[in-house]
């Protein structure tokens, strides 16, 4: 099967290296953008949060108000040790932990506005491509995409099992 490239017939397999690539060049200017916010923070001693913290953080923000035990679970570690994790999070203000309204024995993890006011750099520089590809796509061609994005997080990436962006 041929596919039409920049002014040349490409074999399926050079397109699909050619989208590897691509893929990870989008994801490593997306990461290293949020490394590049992260130094400015840490510069002007804005946060007091390890790495290991830092990630810690993300992923309960992406989890939605996980419980500890599916914190652990996620991060494959041992609940004592996802307990120590959290624990530091909340003494730093990051996190906080919210009784269930349904299980009044279960408690969630939520980030505070602490973390969404210094560390959501990352939704940032989304919405500043975003605000961008307005202006240099075509509304199909947005569409196409966000299609095909969405089919990737849903079908493609299923070892990351978050819940789905809400908007």
């Amino acid at each position: 099967m041929m596919f039409l490239g920049s002014k040349k017939l490409l074999k399926k397999e050079q397109v699909l290296e050619m989208l590897e690539q691509t893929l990870s060049e989008v994801y490593t200017k997306f990461k290293i953008h949020f490394y590049q916010e992260m130094f400015k923070k840490l510069n002007s001693r804005e946060t007091s949060l390890t790495t290991v913290e830092l990630f810690c953080v993300e992923i309960i923000y992406a989890l939605k108000n996980p419980t500890v035990a599916e914190f652990a679970n996620f991060i494959n570690v041992s609940s004592p040790n996802a307990a120590y994790k959290v624990n530091s999070l909340i003494k730093k203000g990051y996190i906080e932990k919210i009784q269930s309204e349904t299980d009044r024995r279960e408690f969630h993890l939520r980030v505070t506005d602490k973390y969404l006011n210094y560390f959501n750099l990352s939704q940032k520089y989304v919405n500043t491509v975003v605000e961008r590809s307005k202006e240099f796509f075509s509304k199909e061609q947005v569409e196409i995409l966000d299609g095909i994005l969405k089919d990737m997080s849903h079908e493609l990436m299923q070892e990351v099992n978050i819940p789905p962006v809400t908007i």
